[in-house]
């Protein structure tokens, strides 16, 4: 028997980490066109889709009054052609070139979301700057959106959380605020939307001068001086004005209100109130506090109503910005969001005013602080890899009127924020008397255990 001989193997050296290199939410170049349109760019090497999001200045609370849901279906009336291209073949336009546009409303305006490789950015931004400059608008396609909208409607009346989220704006704002209404409108102003009404939105508040271009991606060798002037910089309209922005008023008076869902066996739960928007000092610290209370799977409100007691999948705390000002005010929404079954709804309930409590009494560990800074400030590198990521900030960075280094701070911010601030922030943020709770589920069976805690006057409402 022959002895078997094994070959010697050369181990190389474990790869050994390097030095981490400094790192900063990209700055953009801010420029303006001839025809009044602001461009922000941002060159990431390495980045060959390249991100496009254009701002329109036309936000939900100037539609007419009793047809909410009109600059959502302008809005997606944008790819449904021009006067150039029918809408099947600017559809097939943006699939030639491999580009992909989106557009919705929202309180702040109309934003449309360009994807392209950056070796067919000039043909994108043609059909771009052609459906703004100048949309068909056709009569047969915006009946059909108007019918996608409305088939869409009671879906969304049937999903537990978007009728919460529903029900927790009408409870906050006057009724004759924009805010307290349906973002995308109702069956009702939905139905009396027709394109006369849209080519009249548009041509009232979508004009270039009061409107901005984010540019992200891979720009070496790109002439977008020349792209541009041959495309977004050829769009033509008037100087106009910005529109102004209503105060915010809201009020969280603590009470609780059940949609009620006879049978459900399930409870939705959100729980909210308005506070400051991102211009107010306190941000950085209740954005760490905010995540320290319920932004992951090891926050408070998961370690007790998830791990210890079982009742849900998860419970999230978050901050969602409304709208703010070019003064420097504004209001965003701070909620607690998550869902349990119906016979924990009033011990989940109770658990969860305890934690608040407790937060209140006791503060927030160092060791929380440290793992919210490492998961929000740490991983912004990764975030921020793809250039959409970085567009999308930027835009958001315009919507509420902040500077082009905002985030850049703001992450320097967080990382100096101490415990105690953080605490102070999210108590402040989310106090246990001052909180409007709507549950979408069976009243029957759990309003009597919700008014025994105390936690504010219950009303019902129906389904």
């Amino acid at each position: 028997m022959s002895d078997v001989i094994t070959p010697a193997m050369d181990l190389h050296p474990q790869p050994a980490g390097g030095a981490p290199r400094p790192w900063a939410f990209p700055a953009p170049e801010r420029t303006t066109l001839d025809n009044g349109l602001t461009v922000l760019t941002c060159h990431r090497p390495g980045q060959q889709v390249v991100a496009v999001e254009v701002l329109l200045d036309s936000p939900l609370d100037t539609e007419p009054e009793g047809l909410d849901g009109l600059a959502t279906i302008m809005a997606r009336a944008f790819s449904e052609g021009t006067d150039r291209d029918s809408a099947e073949e600017f559809a097939a336009e943006l699939e030639r070139c491999g580009a992909t546009l989106d557009a919705f409303a929202d309180h702040p305006g109309v934003r449309l979301s360009l994807e392209v490789p950056v070796s067919r950015l000039e043909k994108a931004l043609g059909l771009l700057a052609d459906a703004l400059r100048a949309p068909a608008f056709a009569e047969a396609e915006i009946e059909r959106l108007v019918r996608n909208r409305l088939d869409e409607i009671p879906h969304e009346q049937a999903n537990p959380a978007r009728r919460a989220a529903k029900e927790l704006s009408r409870q906050l704002f006057p009724a004759d605020a924009r805010v307290s209404r349906p973002r995308q409108g109702t069956e009702e102003t939905v139905e009396r939307i027709d394109a006369a009404a849209v080519r009249a939105f548009y041509e009232r508040h979508v004009r270039p001068a009061t409107a901005t271009a984010v540019i992200v991606g891979d720009l070496e060798g790109t002439d977008l001086a020349a792209l541009l002037a041959g495309s977004l910089g050829a769009w033509q309209g008037d100087a106009g004005k910005p529109n102004p922005v209503p105060p915010v008023t809201a009020d969280d008076t603590g009470r609780v209100v059940i949609v009620d869902r006879p049978g459900a066996v399930q409870t939705q739960l959100l729980i909210g109130r308005v506070g400051p928007d991102r211009h107010d000092r306190v941000w950085p610290a209740q954005v760490l506090g905010t995540y320290s209370l319920g932004g992951t799977l090891t926050s408070r409100l998961d370690r007790v109503l998830r791990e210890e007691k079982g009742y849900t999948y998860g419970v999230r705390a978050f901050a969602q910005v409304l709208r703010s000002t070019p003064e420097g005010t504004g209001a965003a929404m701070l909620a607690i969001s998550g869902s349990v079954d119906t016979e924990s709804t009033g011990p989940a309930l109770d658990d969860l005013w305890k934690v608040l409590r407790t937060l209140a009494a006791e503060g927030l560990t160092d060791a929380e602080l440290d793992t919210a800074v490492q998961n929000l400030v740490g991983v912004a590198p990764l975030k921020y890899e793809t250039a959409a990521a970085v567009a999308s900030t930027l835009a958001d960075q315009v919507e509420q009127h902040l500077p082009d280094d905002f985030q850049a701070r703001l992450y320097r911010m967080m990382a100096e924020t101490g415990a105690t601030e953080a605490t102070a922030a999210v108590v402040s943020a989310f106090p246990a008397d001052r909180l409007v709770t709507v549950l979408v589920g069976d009243a029957s069976r759990i309003a009597e255990p919700v008014r025994a805690l105390g936690i504010g006057e219950v009303s019902v409402v129906t389904g």
